[in-house]
């Protein structure tokens, strides 16, 4: 038999998300389908007045253990499975009185979704595990010559198209395409699967032996970094935690590959900074960030650290943005490519809109509440033929032990822990000055730490007399803090570690620098 195009002459259809489905099963009776259902599917094609029949009819067998157990069974899986170009297929269905199913339309319980929300109980999420949906998704798949299988509602105009008028038939490229679809829909279900299982070892387990990444394409961008260059959006399951990637955009044109990454940046820099904190980020690092009892006062101070980086930079926040900061951002002298939120308050989102010219444009992202990151989290890297995993950089947990005679005054241990934890954002080799929790300078991805110190001092100008300095790493030489004192430091934060930490402490102590060890390393390749 010809296998290039099938007839529909039963269709089987359990869906957990109903829109769209009446409609394809009313165009599917109009083409003489038979549709067989299960549960609230069923309920909703016979309350429309479509003829249906139960799977508990096909089966003669009756849905049980809660739903549990309905479509695993022979006259099912038989129907999706049997090939029909082989006798003995043919045979063994004739005899077992199973009957040939030419079409699934599936979509699976939102397992993802329900474990993103806040207090979901570990029986509340296995429920959510779907087990007949898969497993009917991979028959008809599997036998996808004979079968055609659709799991996104996407696809259901290309079922309607192919009833027509008359019988409905599906060719063998649409089913090998709805085949493909359907294989990477639940590969990416198991893998949400495993991903929260694996979150839910004890701490202290090694990384996953197997680490399966589930991610769908989200959206297609213009470009990648550059424009010869082709770029999309994949993303994961539903994250609990504020994410550039699953954040709700209020105007402005499509989020762009860079724009992604520097607004993924601003938001890991200001995600549990103190007090009201602003982020300003230019090429993935930060120009200007601070933190105030008051926003409007965060913003400034932010953005007078580097003005000239700042303006079309990427700036975000750690509490709502309310109107005073909005009006104060929306000036033609000023200029941003996108606002990181967590929300915002009043007339805020329509004052950045509107207050200035490049306003119709400014990408206005909106991410929920954010919160310090959680310890255990995954942090992924692609390499070539490759995949680099290891903890995130969270680093907050330390006791810093004072390395010189003199100890740091209390607003200098302010600026210190307020610069040790924004140069664990800053590329390698890392260096921050601080005055006031404020960022005055930043020298980040330089080669050697003495040039990117010098960097630091360049932007930071005559405010670094009396600020403070963060490293990422270990001075492996006193030119560094030399090289600061010089520029008008007055305290440094380091991990310490280096086999010259003596040589650099007497520095240190011969300028009267007060030093405080870490203990961690914050590189960031």
């Amino acid at each position: 038999m010809t296998v290039d195009q099938i007839p529909i002459r039963r269709a089987l259809l359990s869906v957990f998300e109903k829109e769209g489905v009446l409609e394809l099963a009313q165009a599917l009776a109009a083409a003489g389908v038979e549709i067989i259902s299960t549960g609230g599917t069923a309920r909703l094609l016979t309350d429309a007045g479509l003829a249906v029949t139960a799977v508990q009819d096909v089966t003669e067998f009756p849905e049980m253990m809660d739903g549990r157990v309905k479509t695993l069974h022979p006259r099912i899986h038989g129907g999706l499975l049997m090939r029909r170009d082989l006798e003995h297929h043919v045979q063994a269905a004739t005899a077992h009185d199973i009957r040939p199913i030419d079409l699934v339309v599936v979509n699976l319980y939102p397992f993802g979704d329900v474990v993103a929300r806040p207090g979901v109980t570990e029986d509340e999420a296995i429920e959510m595990i779907d087990i007949g949906g898969p497993s009917m998704v991979r028959s008809a798949a599997k036998n996808h010559r004979f079968v055609a299988v659709v799991t996104d509602p996407a696809d259901y105009g290309t079922i309607v198209r192919a009833c027509g008028e008359g019988e409905a038939r599906t060719d063998l490229a649409t089913r090998r395409t709805l085949a493909r679809k359907a294989f990477s829909l639940t590969a990416r279900y198991d893998a949400a699967i495993a991903a929260w299982m694996t979150e839910r070892e004890p701490e202290g387990e090694e990384l996953p032996e197997n680490l399966t990444l589930g991610l769908r394409r989200a959206q297609t961008l213009r470009y990648g970094e550059n424009p010869h260059q082709r770029g999309a959006l994949y993303l994961g399951a539903a994250s609990r935690e504020a994410t550039v990637a699953h954040a709700r955009q209020h105007s402005g044109k499509e989020l762009s590959f860079n724009n992604y990454l520097d607004a993924n940046a601003a938001l890991e820099a200001v995600r549990g900074l103190p007090d009201q904190a602003c982020v300003v980020i230019k090429h993935k690092n930060p120009c200007g960030a601070a933190s105030r009892a008051g926003q409007l006062d965060a913003f400034l101070a932010a953005y007078a650290g580097d003005p000239v980086s700042a303006f079309g930079g990427i700036v975000a926040f750690n509490r709502p943005l309310d109107e005073e900061t909005a009006r104060a951002m929306a000036t033609k002298e000023r200029f941003f490519e996108v606002v990181v939120a967590p929300s915002y308050e009043g007339a805020s989102l329509e004052l950045l809109q509107t207050g200035a010219k490049w306003g119709k444009n400014v990408r206005l992202l909106e991410v929920g509440p954010i919160e310090p990151a959680r310890e255990g989290e995954l942090e992924l890297r692609w390499i070539r033929g490759g995949l680099l995993a290891q903890d995130a950089d969270c680093g907050r947990d330390f006791d810093p032990e004072v390395a010189t005679r003199r100890a740091p005054d209390d607003r200098e241990r302010a600026d210190l822990l307020f610069a040790w934890d924004l140069c664990r954002n800053v590329t390698s080799n890392a260096i921050v000055f601080v005055k006031d929790r404020t960022l005055i300078g930043c020298g980040a991805g330089q080669m050697s730490r003495i040039d990117s110190v010098e960097i630091a001092a360049k932007k930071g100008g005559a405010a670094c007399k009396g600020a403070v300095m963060a490293s990422d790493a270990f001075f492996p030489f006193a030119d560094g803090i030399l090289a600061a004192q010089a520029a008008g430091i007055a305290a440094v934060i380091q991990p310490g570690g280096s086999m010259r930490d003596a040589e650099v402490v007497e520095a240190c102590d011969e300028k009267g620098i007060a030093m405080l060890f870490t203990g961690i390393r914050h590189f960031r390749h």
